[in-house]
């Protein structure tokens, strides 16, 4: 199995995914309940 830089996902991808996914309509982002422990905050605002 061949990995870039040392994870088994493309990060930005994922990052992306996840602001795609979690974005509000007044364009903040929901940090998804299992990152928010790794994150310490629970939203990023405009």
């Amino acid at each position: 199995v061949h990995t870039l830089n040392g994870t088994a996902c493309a990060v930005g991808r994922t990052i992306l995914a996840i602001l795609e996914n979690h974005q509000q309509p007044d364009g903040s982002v929901l940090i998804p309940e299992a990152l928010r422990p790794y994150t310490g905050f629970d939203a990023i605002e405009p």
